[in-house]
């Protein structure tokens, strides 16, 4: 994505992260995400992310540059095998949801991704946000594994995964006909 900044109806902005914004909006990500995700992230768990792949972290500000939405995600090496794109964050504050911000910013994040070179995908989620599951099953996620007692609330999760790259267990998800994939 060569744009900073996207502009969208509604006078809301997507943007990429960058570590310049730091002092600006790591309080806000931390309070979005805290609110509505099961796990007590500490504030090393957000740098870690925003440090080494912040150019893999998307926010929606409204027209004050309030933060509405994030997603955080990164790109590396699974196992020794397939390069992993991981979205480990996605929160949209609750009276914004519905509107398709948490869409894009999946989607930013896939593109940018996709830009890595990222073979699959992966995240996971509790398996009852329902919400969640139909965005990314709408995305082309398959659900890959249910992991009981995933998270330290102990609720269970399905970890889903979208792959990329060629192989028997790639999908067609719809996505490169509308945003294009490069080919004819």
């Amino acid at each position: 994505m060569s744009e900073e900044s996207v502009p969208a109806p509604s006078g809301l902005r997507y943007t990429r992260y960058h570590s310049s914004q730091e002092s600006v909006y790591l309080s806000a990500i931390r309070q979005l995400i805290s609110k509505d995700l099961s796990e007590p992230y500490s504030i090393y768990v957000y740098r870690y992310f925003l440090y080494q792949w912040g150019d893999l972290c998307f926010m929606t500000l409204d027209e004050h540059d309030n933060l509405l939405g994030v997603v955080v995600s990164k790109v590396e090496t699974h196992r020794g095998g397939p390069l992993r794109g991981y979205i480990a964050m996605l929160a949209v504050k609750a009276e914004h949801r519905g509107k398709g911000i948490a869409t894009k910013l999946v989607r930013m994040a896939i593109d940018a991704m996709i830009e890595q070179n990222a073979d699959e995908i992966a995240l996971e989620t509790e398996v009852s946000n329902t919400a969640a599951m139909k965005l990314y099953e709408r995305l082309g996620f398959l659900r890959s594994k249910r992991l009981h007692r995933y998270y330290l609330n102990g609720n269970t999760a399905f970890r889903f995964v979208l792959y990329i790259q060629g192989g028997a267990a790639t999908v067609r998800t719809g996505y490169d006909e509308q945003y294009g994939n490069g080919e004819p």
